[in-house]
């Protein structure tokens, strides 16, 4: 088993700290590219399991932080630079999900790109996927149908007036700014931002995956996303939450079942 971390550069020159984990020589492989969601980063919970599942199934896994996710090389998964949480934004996400796709088809030459996204990492992923000739197949794991219904009116008006909104951060008890730059980044980028038109347009295999119990994204985004794309598979995992069981720090070597679910059901279906 071959395990790598490289840097590369993101939004705004900021470095991007990436992982690889496969077995073989072959260029021509099955690469799998994931995207972490919102307050998240690559080694969140049993991350670190997955990526080593799917390598033993013969897959290049590949996880990395977002520039901008609050993170830093030195302590990738601790939110130390909060200014660099707050001026993230989907547009700089969408960028850093590119470089790393270039990256790895410099080092891969015939690689079968899979895109695969949990929670807002599988939007910025559908979003990647419809637009990009290298993608063969997205999967999204508890993801939103919009992300430009996420606040109240109200909200909204309060976040023009201050400025910044902040997210507490229950696991870290870090009440985490958000500037309003990312409020104007959706509302300037709507179009290219649009879940419901990127997934209504995609040509390759899609696989929605959701848990019934989800408490943070409903079920019926999932439900919306398979109606946008009739062509689309839906999984539902019957009393999986957010995270399919999973929590983080995470000590057990053994993925929790209904996560294990999960990662079998996308095994088979990229192996199609």
């Amino acid at each position: 088993m071959k395990a790598l971390q490289h840097t590369i550069k993101g939004s705004r020159s900021k470095e991007i700290l990436v992982d690889l984990l496969y077995k073989g020589e072959s260029e021509n492989r099955k690469v799998v590219i994931f995207s972490h969601g919102f307050k998240g980063f690559k080694d969140w919970g049993c991350f670190p399991l997955v990526s080593r599942y799917f390598a033993e199934n013969d897959f290049v896994f590949v996880k990395f932080n977002f520039s901008h996710n609050g993170t830093t090389l030195e302590n990738p998964t601790d939110f130390e630079d909060l200014e660099s949480f707050g001026n993230n934004n989907l547009s700089k996400e969408l960028y850093d999900l590119d470089k790393v796709i270039d990256w790895i088809c410099e080092k891969f030459k015939s690689a079968e790109i899979t895109l695969l996204g949990h929670s807002r990492g599988g939007g910025i992923s559908m979003l990647k996927a419809s637009s990009d000739k290298r993608i063969k197949n997205i999967v999204s794991w508890a993801s939103p149908s919009n992300f430009l219904n996420r606040m109240t009116k109200d909200r909204i008006n309060l976040w023009k007036e201050k400025g910044v909104a902040f997210i507490y951060n229950g696991r870290t008890k870090q009440n985490m700014p958000l500037y309003l730059q990312f409020y104007t980044d959706c509302i300037e980028n709507k179009d290219r931002l649009d879940i419901q038109k990127s997934v209504s347009n995609l040509s390759i295999p899609q696989l929605i995956i959701h848990g019934d119990s989800d408490p943070t994204v409903l079920v019926k985004e999932a439900e919306d996303l398979h109606k946008w794309n009739l062509n689309s598979e839906l999984f539902i995992v019957k009393d999986a939450d957010h995270v399919f069981g999973a929590s983080h720090p995470y000590n057990s070597e053994e993925l929790p079942a209904n996560l294990q679910l999960v990662v079998d059901k996308t095994i088979d279906f990229i192996s199609q």
